[in-house]
Order: C-alpha cells, then sequence, then structure tokens
C-alpha cells in the first residue's frame, strides 16, 4: 500500500480513507463503510426514479400490464447481475470507476468513458431536480398559498449541492433514514391509484392484448437504460461495502432494492397515464391523491426521493471524473457538477411532448454505455483473470500511459451496432464491443503494453 499511495500522489491524486465527512479520494478504499443493509438502502433510495416513472408513463398502448411487469423484471434482473460482475473489481481493489478504466482506457483515454458517463448524469440531475423543485413548490401553495417554481427549483438545487459535499457518509445516513420513508409512500401510493383508477386500469392495461415481440424487448431495454449508468460506474459505490459480503448477497442485495423501486415507480406511471392521459409526474400525483394532508405527504416523498437518487448516481460519478482530469478536491467537483445541472434546461424536459424524447435519450446513451461495459468486463474477467496490479493503475508513466486504441476501436463499433438496432442498443453492443476489444488486445501491437 505504501508504493500505491506514493504513486498516487505523484499522479496528483489524493491518498486519504475517508474516514472524516466529505473526504473522498480515488485511492484504492481500505476503510469500508457500507454494512449490507446501509448498502441496501442506498440502492432503493437512489433508484426511486422518476425517469422510471417516464419510461411506464410511454408504454401506453403498446404493453398490457403483466408484460410491463414481466419487462421489468426482466430489466431488473440483467442490472442486478451486471451490477456484480461489473462492480466485483471495486469491491475487491476498492477502487472506483475512474481508475478502473485506466486498465483498459489508458490515464487519457478514461475520460472518455467518464464524459459518457458524466453526460446523463448531469441531465438526469437537471431533470429531477426539476420535479422534486415541482414537489415542493405545490406543497408550499397548499399550505401558505405561494407559488414559485423558479426560486424552488434553485433553492432545491443548491440544498442538494449542499448534501453532495459530504460525500458517503452523508450518502449513507441520508439513504438509511429515508428508505422506510421510501418504502411507505411507494405502497402508499401504489394502492391510492389502484382505488381511484381501478375501472380505468382494467379496461386500458389489464384487457388488452399488447405485443410480446420487438416493443417488448424494446420496454426491457428502457427500464434497464435507467439503471445503465450505475452498471458503469457500480464501483463508486461497491469499493464501499464491505469486503465480507459475498456474490450471491450482493445480487440479493441489488434485486431486493432495485426491483421493487423501479416495480413501483414504472407501474405508477403506467396505470395513471393510461387512466388519465397525463405524463407530467406532479400532475399525475396531485390527482391521484384527494386527501391535503396525504397530498402534502405525496409531494414531500417526491422531493426527497430525488435527493437521495441525485445525491448518489447522479453527482459522484461526474465529481469523481473531475477529480481525476482536473486533479481538485470532490467538494469543489460536487459543487461544479451541481451548477452544471442548471444548464440542462429541465424545465424542457417535463413537457408533455418531451416523454418520447427521453425515451430517445435514454436509448442513445445507452449505445455508447454498452459497450463501455462489455469493454470492462473482458479486461477485468477475460484478460486479466481478475487480477490487477493496483501500483501500475495508480503510475501516469506506467505501461497504461496515454490511450489504448483497443478499447476506442471496439468502442466505436459497439456504438455504431447499438445505433442501427437502437430498440435495444444496449444489448446489441455488448457482444461486437466485447469481441473486438478482445481480438484487438491480443493482436494489436500498439495494445500489447495494456496487456502487462
Amino acid at each position: 500500500m505504501e508504493n500505491v499511495k506514493a504513486v498516487a500522489a505523484t499522479a496528483g491524486v489524493e491518498t486519504i480513507d475517508h474516514k472524516t465527512v466529505g473526504q473522498e479520494s480515488l485511492a484504492p478504499q481500505t476503510t469500508r463503510i457500507m454494512d449490507p443493509w446501509s448498502y441496501l438502502f442506498a440502492w432503493l433510495g437512489g433508484c426511486v426514479s422518476i425517469a422510471t416513472f417516464t419510461v411506464g408513463s410511454g408504454l401506453v398502448g403498446t404493453l398490457n400490464l403483466l408484460q410491463v411487469v414481466v419487462a421489468i423484471s426482466i430489466g431488473c434482473t440483467v442490472i442486478g447481475a451486471a451490477l456484480m460482475i461489473n462492480g466485483r473489481a471495486g469491491h475487491v481493489y476498492g477502487i472506483p470507476f475512474m481508475v478502473q478504466c485506466r486498465s483498459s482506457f489508458g490515464f487519457a483515454g478514461n475520460r472518455i468513458p467518464a464524459l459518457v458517463r458524466s453526460v446523463p448524469a448531469i441531465v438526469w440531475y437537471g431533470f429531477q431536480s426539476w420535479i422534486g423543485a415541482g414537489a415542493l413548490n405545490l406543497v408550499s401553495d397548499a399550505l401558505f398559498g405561494y407559488s414559485n417554481l423558479v426560486v424552488f427549483f434553485v433553492g432545491f438545487q443548491f440544498l442538494q449541492i449542499a448534501l453532495s459535499v459530504l460525500g458517503f457518509h452523508g450518502i449513507k445516513w441520508l439513504e438509511n433514514i429515508g428508505s422506510v420513508f421510501i418504502i411507505g409512500s411507494l405502497i402508499y401510493m401504489f394502492i391510492s391509484v389502484i382505488n381511484k383508477y381501478g375501472d380505468a386500469i382494467s379496461t386500458n392495461l389489464v384487457n388488452v392484448e399488447g405485443t410480446w415481440g420487438t416493443p417488448f424487448w424494446a420496454a426491457t431495454m428502457l427500464f434497464l437504460g435507467v439503471y445503465s449508468t450505475m452498471m458503469l460506474n457500480v464501483s463508486d459505490y461497491s469499493r464501499e461495502l464491505h469486503k465480507n459480503v459475498g456474490l450471491f448477497r450482493q445480487v440479493a442485495i441489488y434485486a431486493n432494492s432495485i426491483l421493487p423501486a423501479t416495480l413501483f415507480m414504472g407501474l405508477i406511471g403506467l396505470m395513471v397515464t393510461s387512466a388519465t392521459g397525463e405524463v407530467d409526474p406532479i400532475k399525475v400525483f396531485s390527482s391521484a391523491v384527494d386527501n391535503k394532508p396525504l397530498l402534502i405527504i405525496t409531494m414531500l416523498f417526491i422531493a426527497f426521493a430525488q435527493v437521495t437518487t441525485n445525491i448518489l448516481n447522479n453527482v459522484v460519478p461526474p465529481a469523481y471524473a473531475l477529480m481525476d482530469i482536473f486533479k481538485i478536491k470532490y467538494k469543489t467537483a460536487a459543487v461544479i457538477v451541481g451548477l452544471l445541472a442548471f444548464g440542462t434546461f429541465p424545465w424542457e424536459l417535463v413537457k408533455d411532448e418531451s416523454a418520447a424524447g427521453l425515451n430517445l435519450f435514454i436509448q442513445t446513451y445507452s449505445a455508447f454505455l454498452g459497450p463501455i461495459f462489455a469493454i470492462l468486463v473482458v479486461d477485468y474477467y477475460i484478460l486479466r483473470k481478475q487480477k490487477l496490479d493496483i501500483d501500475k493503475l495508480y503510475d501516469p508513466n506506467g505501461p497504461y500511459k496515454g490511450v489504448n486504441m483497443a478499447a476506442i476501436i471496439a468502442m466505436g463499433v459497439g456504438i455504431v451496432v447499438a445505433l442501427i438496432f437502437s430498440s435495444v442498443s444496449w444489448y446489441a453492443s455488448l457482444l461486437p464491443a466485447g469481441i473486438i476489444y478482445w481480438v484487438l488486445m491480443l493482436k494489436m501491437p500498439a495494445a500489447q503494453r495494456f496487456m502487462s
């Protein structure tokens, strides 16, 4: 470990273990702060995503209720397996995603997957912040007669920035405290929707044929695509998990957190939109709840859920990328990410006509994320047999210096294939990118030094 610290210092990387609140580092993690329950609660809070609601809303008229349940289940099964597989390097070696990418993409090349991962994170950050602000604005209007969505958006965004600088210690306690509230609110909203729109749901979703063809598999890809970002940088989280948590237990944690949250949010979006035609989450939830106190609680839940999702999924990855590229501290990076989210113009993303655009956005960024996932898995499991040289991963002048063109070429081919089969882009990209990367790493002269 001393060698790692010396090399990391040379690379401009902080070598502290973040035992103190707010101190995040790209160095190998030795102090693990997440026990299995904390890890479960973190993922549960992080997966209550309005994006899942939007995907569910967009399936009205395409699939029936059973098909949506099966599509969500398949998507979440793939997600759980992928998280366990790609999170292995982080869990075993304590390294974050940016460091994990160095053996395959190189010290300079890892900026490409960092950018690909960061863009959707920042877009979702802004989108979900606007939804959360809308919920708070509705609460204020109901209680005090004051309504100003822009003010609440700005205030809500700065609140999240303040919470995000607390790092993983803050994330741990925020998710632990909020998980019970989240579970109770989801169950309550689900029951409320069924009670209010039961007849319309039966007519529009249960007693319709739907399809088990390409649109069904495209739906599994959409639900998977919401989390395809996390599948890429799961090492950022798994390196915080206690080392004695085995593989099967990890899969159980992922399944028991992601599946319930996705089912509730996706089905609520599907059922309410099918009954009312409304796709705006705030209008949907406010129309589903007739009782004023319960409406306030529901809106507070929506706002809180956006905080838990944003801080875990949409702050940490781009913040770590900024730390690696610009050699800045985590707090500074987290603030920058929060400010960038203002520039996503989220008020444009919540319009009725934007629902189809968001689905297209998921399909498109999944086309870029799938090849990177395949490259990381082939690199770690097939080429390196799950054995990493940590000293080389922190040596900017070592064999991983520069850009590994084998990864860039494989990623490019995977993206092209994925865009051709855009409805199932993530699935379609895996084999082409993985196989080409494997062949190029074995045959391409310029890639040989990356094999060390």
